[in-house]
């Protein structure tokens, strides 16, 4: 395995806790949120109650990555939705470092990693605090891998799961995965505080996903086809329709 040089150390000034056991490292963020002092990875070797977008559970399987990073972020709400896109390039890398040149990755919008076509990982942001101000904010990532879900109840054009022992071989403890991905966003955190969106944006288009073909995106009150043409400097979707250029701010995406 490569990258195991400084740059693939622990960031300074970024704690963790690595947990046996816990229903939800997102619940547990928000459980330890008022009383953290900095950026805080919290890492469950098996969690009970894990949960993916919309609602929708996450089930844990052994040997799996599940984390969440609780921060405190500068700026709107809308700011600190951004680092949903630093979430994913940071993935991106940390995955490209352990599985190699070899590895076929993608990132889909609004927030999976793609591995040979199939989704390896996700994304759940969830803010804590109220009306303009983001106290904490808890970014919960899911990997696959060791092995994947049970198919049954998915929708069939959704992306299906793959790991990166099943396409790869590769087995890795989650523990070591954390340092990988922890390294990668902070120094893609430090991008963003740096320069703004305007460089993730572009770094995220280059790894984007199907950019440039006909996709579909279907919000909690319609279904929306078009060609996936970039995504704005909100990080809404945009897309090419019969009925003209329409930006889309939250979806879930069909291929």
């Amino acid at each position: 395995m490569s990258g195991s040089t400084a740059l693939w150390d622990w960031p300074e000034g970024v704690a963790r806790h690595v947990l046996p056991e816990v229903d939800s490292t997102n619940a547990e963020a928000a459980r330890l949120a008022p009383h953290l002092t900095q950026p805080t990875w919290i890492l469950a070797l098996r969690q009970t109650a894990g949960r993916a977008r919309r609602g929708r559970s996450w089930q844990g399987i052994p040997g799996n990555f599940s984390a969440t990073l609780v921060m405190r972020p500068t700026g709107s709400p809308q700011d600190a939705a951004l680092r949903s896109f630093v979430s994913a390039l940071a993935l991106h890398e940390a995955l490209g470092v352990v599985i190699g040149p070899a590895a076929s990755l993608a990132l889909k919008w609004p927030n999976d990693v793609l591995l040979n076509g199939g989704k390896v990982a996700g994304i759940l942001l969830e803010s804590l605090g109220g009306g303009r101000a983001v106290s904490h904010l808890a970014i919960g990532i899911g990997v696959n891998l060791a092995g994947t879900p049970d198919l049954a109840g998915m929708e069939p054009t959704t992306a299906p799961p793959v790991s990166v022992a099943g396409e790869t071989g590769l087995t890795l403890p989650p523990e070591e995965f954390l340092t990988y991905l922890a390294a990668a966003f902070a120094r893609w955190e430090a991008q963003l505080a740096t320069f703004g969106f305007g460089p993730i944006r572009t770094a995220w288009l280059a790894r984007a996903a199907r950019i440039g073909q006909t996709i579909t995106a279907r919000t909690m009150t319609e279904t929306i086809e078009g060609r996936f043409e970039t995504i704005d400097d909100t990080g809404a979707l945009v897309l090419a329709t019969a009925q003209g250029r329409r930006a889309v701010p939250a979806a879930d995406v069909y291929f």
